[in-house]
């Protein structure tokens, strides 16, 4: 199992490298020079000149990369264009509303989605368990955007129960008003949340469900929960662990449009904001940092999958 770790860390540092390569040549091959975020529209010749040369615009494209790749290993994102200051300390101030909301969205629809999804199975049978499935499913179909102007216009314009926009200027400090502001966004993203991750909790369980040793079990009169508490848990768990994984990553990628519903002053304004005005350096400082959260969150429920399934490492030591 050490030996596997060892070896998805090395491919993580590898995907880094092609990340960083990938995301500095994307916005290289764009329509324009970084350097018009510097000027007027009447610009002299040598006034996008000197441009050029502040941004490093000038120098050939492997100089820029190894001059890039330099600053990123330094933990250097480098200075905004437009607002002369260092990248970094705007990304971390940005993550502190986007990575709350993901999470707290996350682990709200993990547990709503494990109820609908089980109930959903055990009782496939039944009307509600029916109900819950046709539910889930136009979940999914709904546009997230969709969800978040409906919060907004009954929740917050209609009944006045919480805030439709904005976060506190100081943050935490008090945690009780940056919840309540995050409430409504919180809400959209685990409502889609909920109805994609409880379809695969439903698949998992059914599968597990039919499982001879669930049948046996049932058959010498424990019930349909306490047969799968007892023998099927840990079955339904695996193939569903990968599927957080990608839905973790999938929504901290997708607050930028939850962001903007609710005009949240995280990730998702500061890329906005970035390729409004070709701000490259808060661009690439973006997508990194959404492109390493990716990586890490794989990698993460790769080993967990690991850890929870002692099949696959007894693949894993098969393997070595």
């Amino acid at each position: 199992m050490t030996r596997y770790v060892l070896r998805r860390l090395g491919i993580l540092v590898v995907s880094l490298l092609v990340a960083l390569v990938v995301v500095f040549a994307l916005l290289r091959i764009l329509p324009g020079d970084p350097a018009n975020a510097l000027l007027a529209a009447n610009a002299t010749p040598d006034q996008v000149e000197a441009a050029r040369r502040a941004v490093g615009s000038d120098l050939p494209l492997a100089q820029q990369f190894a001059t890039w790749l330099g600053q990123m290993l330094r933990f250097d994102l480098g200075t905004s264009f437009t607002s002369g200051l260092p990248v970094l300390p705007d990304l971390a101030q940005r993550l502190v509303v986007t990575v709350p909301l993901t999470l707290i969205a996350f682990v709200v629809a993990v547990v709503l989605a494990s109820v609908v999804g089980f109930v959903a199975a055990a009782r496939a049978d039944r009307w509600y368990g029916v109900l819950l499935s046709g539910i889930t499913q136009l979940g999914v179909a709904v546009p997230v955007f969709w969800i978040g102007i409906l919060l907004v216009q009954v929740v917050s314009l209609q009944w006045g129960l919480l805030p439709s926009s904005g976060f506190p200027r100081d943050d935490w400090a008090y945690p009780g008003d940056a919840l309540e502001s995050l409430a409504l966004p919180i809400i959209t993203v685990a409502v889609v949340m909920t109805a994609s991750i409880a379809r695969y909790v439903r698949s998992a369980v059914l599968d597990v469900l039919g499982a001879d040793h669930i049948r046996t079990a049932r058959a010498l009169g424990a019930s349909t929960a306490s047969a799968f508490l007892r023998h099927g848990v840990r079955s339904a768990v695996v193939p569903v662990i990968a599927v957080l994984g990608i839905e973790l990553a999938s929504t901290f990628l997708g607050t930028v449009v939850v962001e903007s519903v609710f005009a949240l002053p995280g990730l998702g304004s500061m890329l906005i904001t970035g390729i409004e005005q070709h701000d490259y350096p808060s661009i690439q400082g973006v997508l990194l940092v959404s492109t390493v959260a990716v990586l890490v969150i794989g990698f993460a429920a790769d080993v967990v999958q690991r850890i929870v399934d002692p099949r696959l490492r007894a693949t894993v030591s098969g393997n070595r």
